[in-house]
């Protein structure tokens, strides 16, 4: 069914008439030259550069401490795992400058270039002794410092040595465990590193490579000021992108309106060009949200292409996937009311088309606004936009020989890789990050005529920006964990990295992989993954049309699932709080749902604070426990503190409350500096006392799904 709503009408028209206005877009001026770190910086938040293929161009390649003994996929350990946690077989760097002395303390190459080109991304999750950074051979080093200053606050730990600031700037540059901060250097640059290989090491610094006699101003202490303008502009943006982000010419803002039945496809009216699409700001209203942002389908078509160049679930493609998950990044983000926000530039020579494919059983509307504008395709240059979408469903994860490698995207043809997304529904029984983590293998992006991945990476989450397999939720400009559901990585996940300081041009092909390793053999886990890039229209991709099946699978979590006591959670002891219950007063009820271990949840409304609830269990064993409970986190939750007995106070004050989501978290309980008690064989009361709320929570409800002990 192909119909056109009257919002749709008038955007047609409005395009006929206004893409017809002459001008030139900032995109398609040529690149100021030579570059400087002003200009790489108006780069991080022009999203219309990415839509033309670079020039200069450039490659963009990875130093990282990934595993030496991995050199191919058929060989032995290629799926080796010793990236940084210290005493590798091989040291994970490209050459040993001198060995070790009786300190331990040895001197390494951790990056060479020679030839033009600019530091983008740094990264680290904890990295003991010194850099030495030396750019274009100069006699001084630009910075000679601590490791885990410079990878993990790179514009910080320059702004000090300058004297600029006393104290890291936060968010903005330093995104999660990365940084994103140009340096550029015209001739090269030279990083070794001090440090001791028996410590944590590991590392990411990622360069753009330049052809030979690209002009390029080497990066100085006297650009943080020289460029001060850019940085605060940059910083501004990155810090809220939704608030601060400006397209760099104006659109014309046009409504829309779809309702779309089940199995039914609703089609704009084919748009004329040339033209651009600038933003997308919709929103979709239905009886079952979750089911319905995965079971509708966007398919985007420019110049009236066979098959579509977006091709993705409504949600997905925003990065909020499965649900309502928000977040503010560059390129998209998701507001906390549900509207979607979509500001990668689109660009077409001819003509754009979208389409909705409802492959759910519910009827859906979906309403925003698309912000248009004049645009001058320039043949061989211009690029159209692609996001595609792919799912594996019934996967057996585990590690060792069970690892293997998902692919992203395999494209042939001439592009830019601008970011990835994946969502995951990981259905292990282990409570624990250690145990249930699903992102321990990596990254190993192929570029053109590699031989050898020019991105080969530490770990799922290092990809991400972010480190050791963390549960909390969080948003950067250039990447975001919106979702996870818990106990810690267990169940819904959703992780998001753009790519656009480092973005990865490619001149014939791009081959992504990501290692799918898990801590524990978990079967039926469903991967689902976004590949968001730019190309000529002669590219080809590995991309399959998504099936009825791919999209309504996985939406639910495993019924009556039952905590497992391995990895961290190895010796413990589970009591389902529903069983431990002294009485059950009007204000505790039992509550049923697939997120609750056994399917239930033990939730009590205390009337005021300073109420108490009882929990009371039997242990089999003398011995000393920690006490666990792993509880739910909703945006009605309050804060509650425990006690097992009646003298042994806990800490901390458990605050349950989080804005827009429900989560199961675990909540280790200490006993004033001692993380263990002594506890005798026998009955035990666990008293839960109300302390209030936090000031944004809707209410004080407390609910706990079970209750552990885990011998100390």
């Amino acid at each position: 069914m192909n119909t056109t709503t009257r919002h749709q009408r008038s955007l047609t028209v409005w395009m006929a008439a206004a893409l017809c206005l002459e001008g030139v877009s900032p995109m398609n001026a040529q690149q100021a030259v030579p570059l400087t770190t002003g200009s790489v910086l108006r780069e991080m938040t022009d999203l219309s550069v990415l839509a033309e293929f670079p020039d200069p161009p450039y490659k963009t390649v990875q130093f990282s401490s990934y595993d030496r003994r991995s050199v191919a996929p058929y060989a032995p350990d290629w799926y080796a795992n010793s990236d940084g946690f210290g005493r590798e077989p091989i040291p994970g760097f490209l050459k040993t400058l001198q060995e070790p002395g009786e300190d331990k303390v040895g001197k390494y190459l951790l990056a060479q270039v020679d030839g033009p080109g600019v530091i983008c991304r740094t990264w680290t999750a904890a990295i003991n002794g010194e850099v030495k950074v030396v750019l274009d051979g100069q006699a001084a080093p630009l910075y000679e410092g601590s490791a885990n200053d410079f990878l993990g606050h790179t514009h910080s730990a320059l702004a000090q040595k300058a004297g600029l600031i006393t104290e890291p700037i936060g968010a903005g540059f330093r995104q999660a465990e990365a940084c994103y901060f140009p340096v550029p250097f015209a001739k090269s640059l030279r990083v070794e590193w001090r440090g001791r290989l028996d410590q944590l090491h590991f590392y990411h610094l990622e360069v753009r490579r330049y052809p030979a006699g690209t002009p390029i101003t080497t990066f100085s202490l006297a650009d943080l000021t020289t460029y001060a303008t850019d940085i605060a502009r940059t910083l501004r943006v990155l810090q809220a992108p939704n608030a601060n982000w400006r397209a760099p010419i104006a659109g014309q803002v046009e409504p829309f309106e779809l309702t779309v039945a089940p199995g039914a496809q609703e089609s704009s009216e084919e748009a004329p060009g040339p033209g651009a699409i600038q933003e997308i700001r919709l929103k979709v209203e239905a009886g079952e949200l979750h089911r319905a942002l995965r079971q509708v389908i966007v398919k985007g078509f420019f110049e009236g292409a066979p098959q579509p160049q977006v091709e993705a679930p409504i949600g997905d493609l925003f990065g909020s996937g499965p649900g309502v998950s928000p977040f503010d990044s560059l390129p998209t983000s998701v507001l906390p009311d549900g509207t979607m926000v979509c500001r990668f530039l689109m660009p077409f020579r001819t003509s754009a088309r979208f389409v909705l494919d409802n492959r759910g059983d519910q009827t859906i509307r979906v309403a925003g606004q698309v912000a248009l504008q004049s645009y001058n395709w320039r043949e061989g240059t211009s690029m159209h936009f692609h996001a595609k979408w792919r799912v594996d469903h019934g996967l057996l994860a585990g590690g060792g020989a069970d690892s293997f490698d998902l692919p992203y995207l395999c494209a042939r043809g001439k592009g830019v890789f601008v970011g990835a997304a994946c969502m995951l529904l990981n259905p292990t029984g282990v409570p624990t990050s250690g145990g249930n983590w699903w992102g321990e293998g990596d990254e190993k992006i192929w570029v053109d005529d590699d031989t050898f991945p020019s991105l080969f990476g530490t770990g799922s989450e290092d990809y991400y920006n972010y480190a050791w397999s963390r549960p909390d939720l969080f948003s950067f400009a250039y990447c975001a964990q919106p979702l996870d559901t818990g106990p810690d990585n267990r169940g819904f996940v959703a992780n998001i990295r753009w790519q656009i300081l480092d973005a990865l041009p490619f001149e014939s092909s791009l081959d992504f992989y990501m290692e799918l390793m898990h801590h524990s053999r978990t079967p039926d886990l469903s991967y689902a993954r976004l590949a968001c890039f730019y190309a000529l229209p002669s590219v080809r991709e590995d991309h399959l049309p998504i099936t009825t099946a791919d999209v309504t699978q996985g939406l639910e979590l495993p019924d009556n699932w039952q905590p497992v006591a391995a990895g961290a959670a190895r010796g413990a002891t589970f009591y389902q709080a529903e069983d431990l219950l002294v009485d059950t007063p009007a204000n505790v009820e039992i509550v049923s749902g697939r997120m609750w271990s056994a399917g239930k949840l033990v939730r009590w409304t205390p009337k005021t604070e300073g109420e108490s609830t009882q929990l009371r269990l039997n242990l089999a064993k003398a011995g000393r426990y920690q006490l666990v409970a792993t509880a739910a986190f909703t945006p009605a939750s309050g804060r509650f503190t425990a006690k097992i007995d009646d003298d042994t106070d806990l800490s901390p004050v458990a605050d349950l409350f989080t804005p827009h989501h429900t989560m199961l978290r675990n909540l280790f309980f200490s006993a004033g500096d001692q993380h263990a008690v002594d506890l005798t064989a026998g009955e035990h009361t666990i008293t839960l006392t109300a302390r209030g709320k936090n000031e944004a929570s809707r209410g004080m409800e407390i609910g706990v799904d079970f209750v552990w002990l885990l011998a100390r």
